[in-house]
């Protein structure tokens, strides 16, 4: 009987379909396992071999995971607002529901042919209004609360609470005795609080709620018209379009994710996630411990600009200041004599991103005209502007050490300013800095020409000018974190709409939880207005009952993929975002399996509405993923003919050096082992019609390189015609097998084949041209070695995420009881159990000839016995004076005569010991032997 796999897998498939076998219900008798994938974005294009990978192995260990008799969720849907189905409906006037729709279709098709085990019961949809219902709703929730610094988990971390208790405590006491996140420091009494309009109570609200209306930059693209993700924007450019990009400060929904910054930063230690991913979160964090400093301008009447800084020990050697060029200070500092040059520089900046801002190293700047003084010295120190100071961190203004940092240095000698050691590193000498060519580090050393702290090492001169600033009503000590908030509005049409209106002064409200979901509403164009405003501004009856206009943005594409992980729980519930008797089995994200990219954007994200919720007591666990394993990218493998210049003649790649060539890129589908289909090559293009070709041995070999898999290197591999040529088996064991999931590797096809008839091999052992083959003839020795030596290899490689490795312990095993014509159903059926989460088609397929009438997927995963893995046998390296000459294989249980005399009589010790009596005959039994002459 021939491995027809195509039949066999369309079977299975239909089965498990037609079974709900994948369908999962809360269980509390068996212990729970969820496993996630990171949420798609349903293109156009749909899959292509690449990221099918992450999940392939997720897949794999939900399998392993039933097998082992846990209660597997996983759950697949689809992050399906986004920018790139709106562009799409501009450029055609297709409504955005309509293509995503097809592209859900095609990537349900695309999916299910690979056979993965979710559970299409839960899936999600983030266009759905049923789904963002409760993502407004979370914002809601959001909008009423505040987070108060004073009461919390883990020694008063913090928590939100809801802004009517702050609404009490300002009616009560004003500002006085609050520690909140906040904007800015605001102080105000009860009374000036009771006797402000309910505009400006509101206005003042924004200051401390965790969803705001706020003045902040952002990208802001006029060609797309909207505002940009950092993520969004290269080189000045948007990704999508390659449209100008400029700062520009906009009054936007933020979400104030910096007041979880400590908690997110401290719960880090207890997740199961890589170090590297760890620390990208921990730097995007940035916590920093140091002092704001109050430097006073010079003529300002009082007027002073507030510096944060880590190493106020070296505020000595302040030469100079610099302002972000979004900073609020530039406008207060800028004297009229140098408007003109401002203006140019802050308008050349807002061409750039911050991205691009940190990663350039040129210098470039502007002086506002103004000076500071110091306030240690009393000295007057030149303020100036520069974009490689950010807004976001601290204050947006830097007191300029350029002694003691690479870039205070290179903008010193730039503009021909001072420059003052203040540090002597640990054993150095204090020098001139005339003479340096970079800055001196100071992370250790002892202070100079530092009035108070002259002399002291940094670590207590910190200290010491920490409390002097403190006590002298300089400024206070403070910790800073790099973390901003989230910007929370686009510009977009399609995307969750905002459940908010304005009344007619204009002032932001929540609409009624009853009122949800607020659905997208129909516009005549996905356009921004005439006068510039968001699409939604064309809808009609965009307003409340009361005529009372609605938001016209709508959420950014993280607001939906923020919590979808708890919607997967408890997918049908119509009246929370997840039942608290749902989550409370589920708790948690056990193993979530995605790329690295997101490590500071949709996982910060996630874990700070997680946080918020838990706050709230809506859900059970503080942190949402556990485990976090990010697989690598599946680069393409791109093939290149050569074409004699001015010809239509292509040449062979052996033969290419002959002749003046062009490499050109060709379909990598019509190539075979590096091979070119010739006739396949004439259709695919009309220019190609009449191609003539030089061959090596009757064959066109092309070029190959490895590059990023693009329609434009026509290097994409279509998921769909590998399936159809090989099966879903093979794809899935042969991406495993391509290398270490985490690690990028290049797309191979020419390893397919091998994979493939690893498969057949395999069908070979249970059936033969007579039939099925397999008996119940008891396992011989050598059989159960091989089957548990197989168990073992695979247990510890899924557990460790080895499944590359794995896959080569499989084609071990097979090739080893092909050699032994095993036909044991001992064997042989738990080896299916061992290979159904890596080809579970096949595997069905077996497990039902071989007489089981149940799912293998409810199967039991075997165990191994260390007994059947003891070698019966040792092979000893015999040595003659210390030289290994030959090994011999001895049983185990030999003694030591036994063991001599086996030795002395084989052939080979005949020859090294010519004709002589051994002195000495050392054994050393399991190890070695050695005869000493």
């Amino acid at each position: 009987m021939e491995y027809n796999f195509r039949a066999i897998e369309a079977r299975w498939q239909a089965y498990w379909r037609a079974e709900d076998v994948y369908r999962v219900t809360e269980d509390p008798s068996r212990p729970p396992y969820y496993v996630l994938d990171m949420f798609p974005y349903p293109s156009g294009a749909g899959l292509h071999v690449g990221h099918p990978l992450g999940y392939i192995a997720s897949d794999i260990f939900a399998r392993y995971k039933r097998l082992r008799g846990f209660n597997v969720l996983h759950p697949m849907g689809y992050d399906a607002f986004g920018l790139p189905a709106e562009q799409y409906a501009i450029q055609t006037g297709q409504h955005p529901e309509v293509t995503t729709t097809e592209n859900i279709r095609r990537y349900r098709e695309q999916l299910d042919q690979i056979g993965f085990s979710f559970d299409w019961s839960r899936e999600v949809r983030t266009s759905d209004p049923e789904y963002y219902k409760w993502t407004q709703w979370v914002f809601i929730q959001l909008f009423h609360s505040y987070y108060n610094n004073a009461t919390g988990y883990n020694n008063a971390t913090g928590k939100a609470a809801p802004i009517s208790e702050l609404i009490a405590h300002f009616e009560a006491e004003g500002t006085k005795g609050i520690n909140v996140a906040e904007s800015e420091a605001l102080s105000f009494t009860a009374e000036e609080w009771r006797s402000w309009d309910k505009k400006k109570q509101m206005q003042t609200l924004m200051n401390y709620r965790l969803a705001y209306l706020g003045e902040t930059m952002v990208n802001w693209c006029a060609a797309l018209g909207t505002v940009l993700a950092n993520d969004e924007v290269h080189d000045g450019v948007s990704e999508r379009g390659g449209h100008p990009v400029e700062q520009k400060k906009m009054q936007q929904w933020c979400l104030r994710v910096s007041a979880y910054a400590g908690r997110l930063l401290d719960s880090l230690n207890d997740l199961e996630w890589s170090e590297s991913l760890k620390e990208s979160q921990r730097n995007w964090i940035g916590k920093s411990e140091g002092a704001e400093v109050r430097f006073p301008l010079v003529g300002g009447d009082g007027a002073e600009l507030t510096v944060f800084t880590t190493r106020v020990d070296t505020i000595y050697g302040v030469t100079f200041m610099v302002l972000a060029p979004e900073s609020d200070y530039v406008s207060m500092v800028t004297t009229a004599e140098q408007q003109a040059a401002v203006e140019e520089y802050l308008t050349a900046t807002r061409r750039r991103t911050e991205r691009d801002r940190l990663s350039d190293r040129r210098v470039s700047g502007v002086f506002s005209g103004s000076y500071a003084t110091n306030p240690l010295t009393g000295e007057a120190i030149p303020i100036w502007i520069s974009d490689y100071v950010l807004a976001g961190y601290g204050t947006g203004a830097v007191m300029a050490v350029p002694a003691h940092d690479s870039r205070d240095f290179a903008f010193a000698r730039h503009f021909g300013l001072p420059i003052i050691q203040v540090v002597v590193p640990e054993g150095e000498e204090a020098t001139d800095p005339a003479t340096w060519e970079e800055s001196k580090d100071s992370k250790s050393g002892v202070l100079i020409n530092s009035g108070i702290i002259t002399g002291l090492s940094v670590t207590d001169a910190i200290a010491k000018m920490k409390a002097h600033v403190k006590s002298e009503g300089l400024g206070q000590v403070k910790t800073n974190y790099r973390l901003r908030d989230a910007i929370f509005s686009r510009q977009r049409y399609w995307g969750e709409p905002f459940p908010i209106y304005y009344d007619a002064e204009g002032t932001a409200h929540t609409i009624s939880e009853d009122e949800l979901p607020l659905c997208l509403p129909e516009v005549d164009k996905f356009l921004p207005t005439s006068d510039g405003q968001p699409p939604l501004g064309r809808a009609k009856g965009w307003h409340t009952a009361e005529g009372f206009p609605y938001e016209l943005s709508t959420m950014p594409g993280f607001a939906g993929s923020s919590a979808y992980y708890l919607r997967y729980m408890d997918p049908h519930n119509d009246k929370a975002l997840v039942g608290r008797d749902k989550n409370a089995y589920w708790r948690h994200v056990d193993l979530y399996v995605g790329g690295a990219e997101h490590a500071t954007g949709h996982l910060i994200y996630s874990r700070f509405w997680n946080k918020f919720v838990y706050d709230l007591g809506l859900v059970v666990e503080d942190e949402p993923f556990r485990k976090l394993v990010n697989q690598g990218m599946i680069q393409g493998r791109s093939n290149f003919v050569y074409r004699i210049k001015d010809t239509n003649t292509f040449v062979s790649l052996g033969l290419k050096d002959q002749y003046d060539t062009t490499p050109i890129h060709v379909d990598v589908n019509i190539v075979y082992n590096d091979q070119l289909d010739l006739e396949a090559f004439r259709a695919w293009r009309p220019e190609y019609a009449t191609a003539d070709f030089i061959l090596e041995d009757g064959k066109y070999i092309c070029g190959w390189a490895v590059e990023k898999m693009s329609k434009s290197m026509y290097n994409v591999v279509n998921p769909d015609m590998i399936v159809e040529r090989y099966g879903a088996d093979t794809l899935r064991l042969y991406e495993m097998f391509l290398g270490p999931l985490e690690q990028s590797k290049p797309w191979d096809t020419n390893g397919i084949d091998g994979v493939h008839r690893f498969l057949r091999k395999l069908w070979g052992l249970y059936y033969s041209t007579d039939g099925l083959r397999v008996t119940d003839t008891p396992a011989t020795k050598e059989e159960l070695k091989s089957l548990h030596k197989l168990i073992r290899k695979v247990t510890q490689d899924v557990e460790q995420f080895s499944f590359n490795t794995s896959v080569a312990a499989f084609m071990i095993c097979i090739n080893e009881l092909q050699g032994l014509k095993t036909a044991s159903r001992e064997v042989l059926q738990p080896l299916l159990i061992l290979l159904a989460p890596f080809a579970p088609h096949i595997a069905e397929e077996l497990w039902h000839a071989i007489g089981e009438e149940t799912t293998i997927v409810a199967a039991q995963w075997p165990e191994y016995d260390e007994k059947l893995l003891v070698e019966d046998s040792f092979k000893y390296p015999v040595s003659f004076n210390g030289k290994t000459r030959f090994t011999i294989e001895l049983s185990r249980d030999a003694s030591q005569d036994e063991i001599r005399e086996a030795v002395l009589s084989a052939d080979e010790a005949q020859r090294w010991l010519e004709g002589k009596t051994p002195k000495k005959v050392i054994i050393v039994p399991g190890r070695i032997i050695n005869i000493v002459l």
